[in-house]
């Protein structure tokens, strides 16, 4: 069955008994999306900072989503309050907002997301899927609780705000992209390394003090375990272009074979 306009990614984290698990959505593909959300997961998250994704294949995937209970994230190219609004209005309910390194970032990350006077979202539910044009009975008094916002934990000054930042009233989650992190700590390419894992879990940490759910990227199946193991809340654990390209690269060692007997190197 659809997930109601009531069910937001913030009412299923307060309702699991477990960890929820979910994937990358960066296609662009409709119909690689629809394919992942019968997958079974908890949770997908459709990305438009690394991806080839705007707002009009955006709008076509949450249409070919939409007929599955699974949860859907969507991940803004930056936090930004025009792009928020129009990704709203589209119908987007849960957003993964990037880049947030302190409490004023979180502030506007969440303002963008209100009506005034509790924020600075401009109207347009008459024009909107969001309210299916008015047909959602007060949508502008209810709006916002059909909107969660989780935000990116990617950066050492994000880790050193983290506490504040986990304060800020409309701020219902975080998530730790360890690859920037990793990066802004001078460790490029080192998602693995104890400095980084010391401050991934310094965040799981704050998070479990304040009363707020985290989560974390771990696509290494034993990075995943140990975050799970020490209180994400959610996780993504893979991506559908990673997927395919590590399912082709095995079909072409398999079956394609070099007159010397060896097998192609992927690019």
């Amino acid at each position: 069955m659809p997930l109601r306009i009531e069910d937001t990614f913030r009412s299923a984290l307060a309702a699991a008994d477990r960890p929820l698990a979910g994937m990358w959505v960066c296609s662009g593909s409709p119909l690689i999306a629809e394919l992942c959300a019968g997958s079974g997961l908890d949770w997908l998250l459709m990305d438009a900072e690394h991806s080839p994704n705007g707002l009009e294949s955006i709008l076509a995937q949450l249409q070919a989503i939409h007929g599955y209970p699974v949860h859907t994230l969507v991940r803004p190219p930056v936090n930004d309050t025009v792009l928020i609004k129009q990704y709203l209005d589209l119908g987007v309910q849960n957003l993964l907002v990037p880049m947030v390194n302190s409490v004023t970032e979180a502030e506007a990350a969440v303002a963008a997301t209100r009506y005034p006077p509790h924020g600075v979202r401009g109207v347009g539910s008459a024009l909107a899927r969001a309210a299916r044009w008015n047909r959602v009975p007060d949508y502008l008094a209810r709006a916002a609780d059909t909107v969660s916002v989780t935000v990116q934990i990617e950066s050492t000054a994000a880790v050193e705000a983290v506490e504040d930042i986990l304060k800020v009233d409309g701020v219902d989650a975080i998530f730790v992209g360890p690859s920037d992190l990793a990066a802004s700590m001078g460790l490029l390419g080192q998602q693995e390394h104890p400095e980084v894992r010391a401050a991934v879990e310094h965040c799981l940490a704050a998070a479990k003090a304040a009363g707020k759910p985290a989560g974390v990227n771990a696509f290494n199946p034993a990075t995943a375990e140990h975050y799970l193991a020490n209180g994400a809340d959610f996780i993504l654990v893979g991506a559908d272009v990673a997927l395919l390209a590590r399912g082709s690269e095995a079909l072409a060692a398999q079956y394609v074979k070099h007159a010397d007997g060896g097998t192609p190197s992927s690019y």
